[in-house]
């Protein structure tokens, strides 16, 4: 199978440009971009599917160049939004622009062969004037074109919002920037999600009637959950690729949960498992539901990919844990995450010095009625310290039973949790 067959079948790709378009990714050497937004210090799972892209396109023989959008940023593009955005500082800018390229830097490769290129549009649209921007740029848009366009003219039907010039604007911005990395880096190719068809079309026609110069275009679909929701929000809101926002147990027990309807599709766009591998998964679901393999192997390939080997042999170490595992070397925050719904009990540290015993934890966490409940389940091995069975009767719990530097976890028969949080 070659390239492009790949990346279709994986469903990374909604429309192109071009018919040409296959031939050339199949070849390899294209130089090609992906925009990135400083809206924010961190990119957020709806991204993961354009980052998996870049990096089967790299490793396909092709060079792919981030464009930072320190200069676009601060006009804000109106495509997807429903009304205008709020203005960022460019101290807010550049907060959140270190952020996307520290991301980048997981999924591409900078230092060899084809290596990734890392660029601010910030670097060349500060320097144009308005006059000459308007001169030399603007005259090659057509107004009549630019309101047909569907970020334009869903704002304009929409009573009582519209568009501000500012933002209106910001299709001969971006226009701009293909053609200038056309010049600067030979870039031939732009890649965006699918309501980037405009922005991506009017830089293609920038080239052409400035140099004749022939560019390509590849649209990505919306990724959608099978009830139809747009992918990457939980419960608890939007699922972050940084892990100041969403910690990789939270990020991994997010895919964990997806659905069977999804599982197989999520593969193919968020992973580099060959289609070969993923069809036996597909097989697993339909013979072996109960199991979830695919959805382990989709939450272990997506963490390892955004948070390391080390975050994911922790996450695998903490998913553990409710089967009984020894709970040990694990943090505050991911002890908090799989006792969620676990009740707590409250305790000074200075209680564990003075002495407190686990009948007395028993039945002060409720787990057990009374003292007498207590002894009688110690005694017949059904009293656990963090998944230790304990049978001494007398034990006396010290800051050494500590799971994590704030948490000490009580178990009573297979599955009834209580949790002691040390203040």
């Amino acid at each position: 199978m070659n390239l492009f067959e790949e990346i279709s079948q994986r469903g990374l790709i909604e429309k192109t440009t071009s018919d040409e378009l296959a031939e050339k990714i199949n070849r390899g050497g294209l130089t090609f971009y992906v925009g990135f937004d400083p809206t924010g210090n961190s990119l957020h799972v709806g991204h993961f599917a354009i980052l998996n892209l870049m990096r089967l396109l790299q490793k396909g023989g092709h060079t792919p160049i981030g464009v930072m959008g320190g200069g676009t940023g601060m006009i804000g593009d109106p495509g997807g939004k429903s009304k205008e955005r709020n203005l960022l500082t460019q101290a807010q800018i550049e907060h959140n622009l270190n952020g996307v390229q520290k991301q980048l830097a997981q999924f591409l490769d900078f230092k060899e062969g084809n290596k990734a290129i890392m660029v601010n549009n910030y670097d060349w649209l500060s320097k144009l004037t308005v006059i000459d921007f308007l001169r030399d740029i603007g005259k090659y848009f057509s107004v009549n074109t630019m309101i047909t366009r569907e970020s334009v003219r869903s704002r304009l039907e929409r009573e009582g919002e519209g568009i501000s010039y500012t933002e209106f604007s910001y299709m001969l911005l971006q226009a701009y920037d293909f053609y200038k990395l056309s010049e600067d880096y030979q870039c031939s190719l732009q890649i965006g999600g699918s309501d980037q068809w405009g922005n991506i079309v009017s830089g293609i026609d920038l080239a052409r009637r400035i140099r004749n110069r022939q560019l390509y275009g590849i649209t990505m679909p919306l990724i959608t959950k099978s009830d139809g929701n747009k992918f990457g929000k939980s419960e608890s809101g939007a699922i972050y690729l940084s892990a100041d926002r969403t910690s990789p147990y939270e990020f991994y027990q997010f895919f964990l949960r997806q659905a069977d309807e999804d599982v197989i599709r999520f593969l193919k766009v968020f992973t580099e498992l060959s289609l070969e591998e993923i069809a036996v998964f597909e097989a697993s679901v339909k013979a072996e539901p109960h199991k979830r393999l695919a959805q382990q192997k989709l939450a272990e390939e997506t963490t390892r990919a955004v948070h390391g080997v080390e975050a994911l042999a922790k996450v695998n170490r903490a998913s553990r844990v409710l089967f009984g595992e020894k709970i040990e070397d694990l943090d505050d925050q991911v002890i908090s995450e799989i006792f969620r719904d676990v009740p707590s009990l409250q305790k000074d540290k200075e209680t564990l010095r003075n002495g407190f015993t686990l009948i007395d934890a028993l039945v002060e966490t409720e787990a057990c009625k009374s003292r007498g409940q207590a002894r009688k389940l110690i005694q017949s091995g059904g009293a656990y310290v963090n998944n230790v069975p304990q049978k001494d009767i007398d034990y006396q719990l010290t800051l050494e039973d500590l799971a994590s530097p704030s948490f000490l976890i009580l178990r009573s028969g297979k599955k009834n949790y209580k949790l002691i949080h040390l203040q």
